[in-house]
């Protein structure tokens, strides 16, 4: 073997997700898996999301790889910072990669890595292996993409590394490393169907505030129809999956793109129901009509805010009011419309939660999702703030999503915000749709009044730099 890769999610450690049951494989390992492979490589993968960390230890112990390489985000730093040890008690060298590391390459350095890969991996690792295999991780400064420490110490940042432009050359991920019959089953035993997950391009362009573009930067790299085409026929036939999963930033944001892609689909009659991400301004109804002739069942709109003064603050570039159009339209073809929303962005003030409000309450989404907005390292709306931030916990422990930041309301405000703007929206289209179940209106109507209550509460707390 010449490289185990793996990650830090452990599915049965995450009770949120066990509330939801619909895990996806890490596409991003099977992507280097495959390219390594193609190019000679001996590599393994571990997938620990139905594992546990004293499995992966006794794997590590039994095997005891030259080298492991972990994909980590924020949500799995944690349990990474935990696993390097392990991997570093065998004699392993030790690589991470992905959005965490590269924001913070000299912590994870300081934690016991030996190496942080910034942007994609492939091609990094494809000339990396070889050079530890020969001389160990020192003398690195020559290979680009990589940050580690010299033999003083120094912490040594080599030249970015180049993105990869055809993508159609890269192999297909190696579903095959891994037990994704596993992944169908738990989805059919909870779902009723089964669904694999895919990515038509890499990276998006847009440069919303908030967003991290620490792996794939602000490019938009697509492949062919036909090689994308080719990827599905692949997975049917090897899987055949009730559903698909686009894990795509933005699906439609070729429109030529995709109605070749659909037209291909249906000559090779492909047809699977599938859902993605799109934004109000890379919907159409030409768009919205092809996407439902192609078997879409659910589209996610990343709304953000029903104020246009919050979006233009974030930089969205997309238009509140048009949002609720397109929404509308997504039905209107049958596609279930669902709706993410950030509650807390930099000016946000009660009249701006107002709007949200009433824009979802006007759209009527199928389903939204809330979340508090956090500055992610290295972003826009982090250096807007960067003087006001302090982690709640130690670094290791934790993630950006526990940044607090002086001088925004409180936690608890958000709470009680969440809770009356989930009920208000739900107690709406509860009438909208003439349900007429009584005691649970009444609950809606009852929580929508005790977070109202409780906003206003809530309205002077403020976090205090004395208070972190």
């Amino acid at each position: 073997m010449d490289i185990l890769l793996t990650h830090g999610y452990f599915l049965y450690d995450d009770p949120h997700e066990l509330q939801v049951m619909k895990p996806y494989p890490p596409l991003g390992l099977l992507y280097i898996a495959s390219h390594l492979r193609a190019e000679g490589f001996a590599v393994d993968v571990c997938d620990n999301t139905f594992s546990s960390f004293e499995a992966f230890r006794a794997r590590v112990e039994q095997e005891r790889p030259p080298v492991v390489g972990f994909y980590t985000n924020m949500m799995t730093r944690r349990n990474v910072v935990r696993l390097i040890p392990v991997c570093k008690a065998v004699g392993s060298t030790v690589i991470v990669g992905g959005p965490d590391p590269a924001n913070y390459p000299e912590r994870f350095l300081d934690h016991g890595a030996d190496i942080v890969v910034i942007g994609e991996g492939e091609l990094t690792l494809s000339e990396l292996l070889p050079h530890l295999a020969a001389h160990g991780p020192r003398d690195m400064a020559h290979i680009a993409g990589i940050v580690y420490r010299d033999e003083e110490g120094r912490l040594v940042q080599s030249a970015p590394r180049p993105y990869i432009k055809d993508l159609n050359a890269q192999p297909f991920p190696a579903r095959d490393a891994i037990d994704i019959h596993r992944y169908m089953s738990v989805w059919r035993q909870h779902h009723g169907q089964g669904a694999v997950s895919l990515i038509t391009a890499r990276g998006c362009p847009y440069k919303c505030t908030w967003c991290s573009h620490a792996v794939f930067g602000y490019t938009h790299r697509r492949r062919s129809v036909e090689n994308v085409v080719d990827e599905v026929a692949r997975i049917v036939a090897d899987y055949d999956p009730e559903l698909l999963w686009y894990a795509d930033d933005v699906f439609t944001i070729h429109h030529r793109w995709l109605f070749a892609y659909a037209a291909e689909l249906g000559r090779r009659n492909l047809h699977r129901p599938f859902e993605t991400i799109s934004r109000e301004d890379r919907l159409n109804e030409a768009v919205v009509k092809t996407l439902a002739d192609m078997g879409c069942y659910r589209i996610w709109v990343g709304a953000e805010s029903g104020s246009q003064e919050i979006l233009d603050a974030m930089q969205r570039r997309t238009d509140a009011d048009r949002m609720v159009e397109m929404v509308k339209l997504l039905q209107k073809y049958g596609i279930q419309a669902g709706m993410f929303i950030m509650l807390g962005y930099e000016g946000e003030e009660e009249y701006h939660l107002q709007e949200t409000v009433d824009r979802l309450k006007a759209a009527s989404p199928d389903v939204f999702l809330t979340t508090v907005a956090y500055p992610i390292k290295n972003t826009a709306f982090y250096r807007t703030v960067e003087d006001r931030v302090a982690l709640t916990t130690e670094w290791a422990n934790g993630s950006d999503r526990d940044y607090l930041i002086t001088g925004r309301r409180s936690p608890r405000y958000y709470r009680h915000a969440t809770r009356w703007m989930v009920n208000e929206v739900a107690l709406h289209k509860q009438r909208l749709d003439s349900d007429t179940d009584l005691p649970r209106m009444a609950k809606r109507w009852l929580n929508a009044r005790l977070g109202r209550a409780g906003m206003w509460l809530a309205r002077n707390d403020v976090v205090a730099a004395d208070s972190l």
